[in-house]
């Protein structure tokens, strides 16, 4: 089994209902994909729009991820910078491996895929992408070859009294 990535998918009624499903699935199985549990795909559905309004202008592509029955089981969005100082590198955005996938090696293949796709674009030198601390997956993007390059604590509010640190990652092309 793995997963099969594709940069640039053609973005029609399934796609974007594959990754409102991905979206809700991540976030209420506690993933820090900017929502916190419960939610539905609607509630998801205006921020996937922007994201997919941002890839149609250009400021962002889409890397999608299939497992073996060809279900979105994974996503990341590369968001390009438009100011003229950092246009050398770009983000990640709503990195996500659907929690039924998790543990089998697919985040490493999405994110090699990230990065691959990164190092194809004329000009990008770097990717930084920002996780939520308390979550563990700053490990994950070490073991990716990130590096922690800035932290502001207690930057994010899960709850009232639940505020995580926002960790900021930089991979060096």
């Amino acid at each position: 089994m793995t997963l099969t990535c594709e940069l640039d998918p053609v973005l029609d009624d399934e796609l974007r209902e594959g990754i409102l499903t991905l979206w809700a699935d991540v976030t209420n199985a506690g993933g820090a994909v900017g929502f916190v549990p419960p939610v539905t795909p609607d509630d998801i559905r205006p921020t996937l729009d922007a994201s997919l309004a941002a890839v149609a202008r250009g400021g962002r592509r889409l890397l999608v991820g299939r497992d073996e029955d060809g279900r979105v089981a994974g996503t990341v969005f590369l968001a390009f910078n438009e100011h003229r100082l950092m246009r050398h590198w770009l983000w990640l955005y709503t990195v996500m491996i659907h929690p039924r996938h998790q543990g089998r090696g697919y985040g490493r293949v999405l994110m090699s895929a990230a990065e691959s796709a990164a190092r194809a674009l004329p000009g990008i030198e770097a990717i930084r992408l920002t996780c939520r601390g308390g979550t563990g997956v700053d490990s994950f993007y070490a073991a990716c070859g990130y590096k922690e390059v800035g932290r502001v604590p207690d930057a994010i509010r899960v709850a009232p009294g639940d505020d995580r640190d926002d960790i900021m990652m930089l991979l060096t092309l």
